[in-house]
């Protein structure tokens, strides 16, 4: 690798970690270009000569992060010394601490959902390594020992996405109406990882 292309990594790494702070302090929406240009110290120019445009940078940062994400959560779904009390424990403090760390990440799955879906899902197939995973043959032996009532795991991730992204998604709005701050907010979701636990638990088991 030549100094050229050393010095060019070098201040691509430089504005995606640079984009990623800014659009984590101002949103998607209030962020400029031309913010993430001066942050970095860099001219607009050059971020355009990188990047076409800020959703496409974002997107880019997204993606990374969320591919990141996806191979930490397989190795949740497949660890053979946890139970599936313990791996549900362990994807919901996973996905809370993602979302506390890239509150961004919803608006961005909700836009891919509604324009890219097959994009999304070749991009992100969590469904196919749930089905291939350690975590779907034990929630099999647990519906077959008549533990949990649903024979398809769908219904628990469904429930255990809605009650973590939804408190990000409606953050400003719960903010707003319950008058509760940042520091609040997070203490909430830090009691979540306890509690969506117990109530998944007491959806999936059985009368």
């Amino acid at each position: 690798m030549s100094p050229k292309e050393k010095i060019e990594i070098s201040t691509e790494e430089k504005i995606k970690i640079t984009a990623r702070q800014v659009f984590l302090k101002k949103g998607f929406a209030a962020t400029r270009t031309r913010d993430i240009a001066e942050e970095a110290g860099i001219n607009l120019a050059l971020l355009n000569y990188y990047f076409r445009s800020k959703a496409k940078l974002f997107e880019i940062i997204m993606t990374e992060t969320l591919s990141s994400f996806v191979g930490s959560i397989q190795k949740v779904l497949n660890n053979e010394e946890t139970t599936l009390e313990e791996k549900i424990s362990q994807l919901a403090a996973s996905y809370i601490d993602l979302l506390k760390s890239e509150p961004e990440i919803p608006t961005f799955l909700v836009t891919e959902i509604r324009n890219n879906p097959k994009e999304l899902k070749s991009k992100f197939p969590l469904g196919q390594k749930i089905l291939q995973s350690r975590f779907y043959e034990q929630y099999q032996e647990a519906y077959q020992q008549g533990k949990v009532k649903e024979a398809h795991p769908l219904h628990f991730m469904l429930n255990l996405i809605g009650l973590i992204v939804f408190p990000f998604v409606a953050k400003p709005l719960l903010m707003e109406v319950s008058e509760v701050g940042q520091e609040q907010f997070e203490t909430v979701m830090e009691e979540r990882k306890r509690l969506i636990p117990l109530w998944l638990k007491a959806m999936m088991e059985t009368e």
